[in-house]
């Protein structure tokens, strides 16, 4: 089995993780989750660090051939489309957008103020990936894993012994993902945690977000399957469905919005082709 490399780059404005995924025996990589830069204060969006990512990617000699979302994102936006026009420029040839095929459910699921017309986002997504699909990265096979909860059409990527699982399991000090958007479902939320649980304990899991919560200052790329089955705070060995669902309510009633759900909801949507 070839092993994937795995960057980890951290975005600190929205506690993002992205990645990019390598196959250094053919310097194949694809690109997940990346974020477009939002600045709060000015409410204008810049591309510094989907730039510094092409700058990594073109230092360490990288092609990459396809850029992978988990989900559309509530709370930034995506920096999918301009990575997909900036590396055609440097590359030479267009790596397709990819994203779970049930994302056509979110526009309906939404209950913020638009309406997203079909058009808007057939441009940007060039490969809507069904569940349980499988597609390579160079030699690296890559399982498409279904994970619904925190948005309806979420996905993962399964590599090896590595899950890229976006908005879903957080690190143990964090627990789960939110799931009070629209559209979200914390019963499908818990059966999809379960599902990545399953798992060999040594396999590596890399969330799409890291909240730093007191005490820790440093954000955390991976941690293991037996880890979060010993550590998960909302995890705990023996919890039932209906407490999980239980507690994840009360957890959610804590949070505030995301600041850019609504006024950015259809950007995202979008991949960021604005």
């Amino acid at each position: 089995m070839i092993t994937p490399t795995i960057y980890g780059i951290f975005e600190a404005t929205t506690y993002s993780w992205q990645y990019i995924v390598a196959d250094m025996g053919t310097m194949t990589a694809a690109i997940v989750d990346p974020v477009l830069d939002y600045n709060r204060p000015t409410r204008t969006f810049t591309n510094e660090t989907a730039n510094s990512m092409v700058a990594f990617i073109r230092e360490v000699g990288l092609r990459v051939d396809k850029i992978l979302e988990t989900h559309v994102h509530e709370d930034h936006v995506s920096a999918a489309s301009y990575l997909q026009q900036w590396l055609a420029y440097v590359q030479g040839s267009i790596p397709p957008i990819y994203i779970g095929g049930r994302s056509s459910q979110q526009a309906h699921n939404s209950d913020g103020p638009q309406v997203f017309p079909r058009e808007e986002y057939r441009g940007a997504i060039w490969k809507p990936l069904m569940d349980h699909e499988v597609f390579s990265i160079g030699r690296l096979r890559v399982r498409v894993v279904p994970l619904p909860g925190h948005s309806p059409h979420h996905i993962g990527y399964q590599i090896g012994d590595n899950i890229l699982c976006g908005d879903s399991i957080l690190n143990p000090d964090l627990g789960t993902a939110r799931c009070d958007l629209p559209g979200s479902d914390a019963q499908l939320l818990f059966e999809s945690c379960q599902q990545i649980l399953s798992l060999p304990d040594h396999v590596r899991i890399w969330p799409g977000h890291d909240y730093l919560p007191a005490g820790r200052s440093e954000p955390i790329a991976w941690t293991t399957v037996g880890d979060q089955k010993q550590k998960n705070k909302s995890l705990r060995s023996g919890i039932t469905k209906e407490e999980f669902v239980r507690q994840q309510t009360q957890e959610d009633l804590k949070l505030a919005k995301p600041e850019a759900i609504y006024s950015h909801f259809r950007q995202s949507w979008a991949l960021g082709a604005f």
